[in-house]
């Protein structure tokens, strides 16, 4: 048996993203050989010029069109643009997704206002979820992202987030006050 043809035949009829175990189990190999074809079936796709190309969204992988024909796309199925993430919402995906999981509350502390609505925007549209609850007096919802979350921004995983600034220390504050003293 083909095991990339496979692999490409169950990403096509699923439509969403299929993880790397369940690859294995349908065709009764390892994970690690799972992972070893599905990566060789990516590799096939982005080397030549098609209109469609897997990604890998941490352990899992999805069949999708290719950016450069998304305005195609949207005509043929008559779809309107995405309205872009607010300033508020952006700075919210970055507090849950370097921090998650997350209360709501934890979020309105680093950001300084109620981020209520939102929190509820970005759940609505897939790009944060509930992951919980936090064993404390109320019960709060933990948040953390999705893979959507990971689609949306081409990720492979959190950990291709970029890093955060270092903080400076109270030696290099002082050395860049004097500096603009001068």
């Amino acid at each position: 048996m083909n095991q990339k043809a496979a692999i490409e035949a169950i990403l096509f009829a699923s439509g969403d993203s299929v993880e790397a175990a369940r690859f294995a189990q349908a065709l009764e190999i390892t994970v690690k050989k799972a992972i070893s074809a599905a990566d060789a079936l990516m590799a096939d796709y982005q080397a030549s010029d098609r209109g469609i190309t897997i990604i890998k969204l941490d352990t899992a992988y999805q069949m999708v069109s290719v950016k450069e024909y998304a305005p195609q796309i949207r005509t043929v199925m008559d779809l309107r643009r995405n309205t872009p993430l607010s300033q508020a919402a952006l700075e919210v995906l970055a507090v849950v997704a370097y921090n998650q999981p997350v209360t709501k509350a934890f979020v309105e502390q680093v950001r300084g206002v109620d981020c209520s609505g939102v929190i509820g925007s970005l759940t609505t549209k897939g790009l944060l979820e509930e992951k919980g609850r936090l064993e404390l007096p109320g019960r709060p919802l933990l948040y953390g992202t999705t893979e959507n979350f990971l689609r949306c921004f081409n990720l492979q995983s959190l950990d291709d987030l970029p890093p955060l600034p270092e903080e400076k220390s109270e030696e290099e504050k002082a050395d860049m006050q004097e500096e603009a003293a001068e």
